[in-house]
């Protein structure tokens, strides 16, 4: 896969993914603007070289602070936690704060990072991009909408819809186990679904590098390896020398339910835009993080 020129990037919610895709595109020689409403992370991409927005996505009043012709756009806002009025607040309304910028400036492409969590299948379904998302819209999922939104808008739009997400600093069944008492959330025998956030980016550069010829797209982003979960915490509990926890067979604190038991497939991103993961399952990603 042939990384595109350097050309100007204009990064929205410089987060865990946004700041990395940040630190490898200046790390290329790109321009970075990139808006978050954190000041301390405003800072250390300013101190990076990136060109720092301090601004509320659903907000409109960044629009005059960009500067035009920007060429690429990556929108990975997060909620920053909160109920169901931050992720209409975040995802929604800052989808469409960004549709609109993008009508008033020349950017080429916009991905979108969105979450495989739009899928309601589960009871072990094999889930690829032809699956059925009606049932989350009917439910007014504003992650559904948000995608709605881009795939509205005239130019060159991905979605990437993202499996669980783990990686350096971030790896929360890991925690759970080094936190102790025996136990871990959710069911052991619902598969995990995961990508490392390296590889979240890998895609990120995939879909701007895709010719000309691909026009966009949704595409589904998770690693080769969908395992249960009690296959993974007997893993990492071995690689921590930690007595394998129970199960609770409850949803994580702050989380409404149960994530499905499904497989996400990857075959569509591979195929149409030659996407390979560096970690193809947790095995390999895990050990990177625990330095073995």
């Amino acid at each position: 896969m042939e990384t595109p020129a350097a050309q100007h990037l204009v990064i929205f919610g410089a987060g865990y993914v946004g700041a990395e895709t940040a630190r490898q595109a200046l790390a290329r020689g790109w321009r970075v603007t990139a808006l978050t409403r954190n000041p301390e992370k405003a800072r250390a991409l300013a101190a990076a070289g990136a060109d720092a927005v301090i601004a509320d996505l659903a907000d409109e009043s960044w629009h005059s602070m960009l500067p035009l012709g920007a060429d690429l756009a990556l929108n990975c806002v997060s909620s920053g936690g909160g109920g169901p009025e931050s992720y209409r607040h975040s995802y929604l309304e800052g989808m469409k704060s960004v549709v609109k910028w993008a009508g008033r400036t020349q950017v080429g492409t916009i991905i979108y990072t969105g979450s495989t969590s739009v899928y309601p299948q589960g009871d072990g379904a094999r889930v690829d991009e032809t699956a059925s998302i009606e049932a989350s819209r009917a439910a007014g999922n504003p992650l559904v909408e948000a995608e709605d939104r881009l795939r509205a808008w005239s130019g060159r739009a991905f979605v990437l819809r993202l499996a669980g997400i783990y990686g350096p600093g971030r790896h929360y069944l890991l925690d759970q186990l080094r936190a102790g008492g025996g136990e871990i959330a959710g069911l052991g025998d619902h598969r995990l679904n995961l990508i490392h956030r390296d590889d979240i980016v890998g895609a990120v550069w995939a879909a701007f590098a895709a010719p000309a010829g691909v026009a966009g797209g949704v595409f589904n982003v998770a690693d080769d390896g969908a395992a249960p979960k009690v296959e993974v915490a007997h893993f990492l509990a071995g690689k921590l020398g930690l007595p394998v926890p129970r199960f609770t067979g409850e949803p994580a604190q702050g989380r409404r339910r149960i994530t499905p038991d499904r497989v996400i497939a990857n075959d569509k991103i591979k195929r149409d835009l030659g996407w390979r993961p560096l970690y193809p399952t947790y095995r390999e990603g895990y050990a990177a993080i625990l330095g073995a």
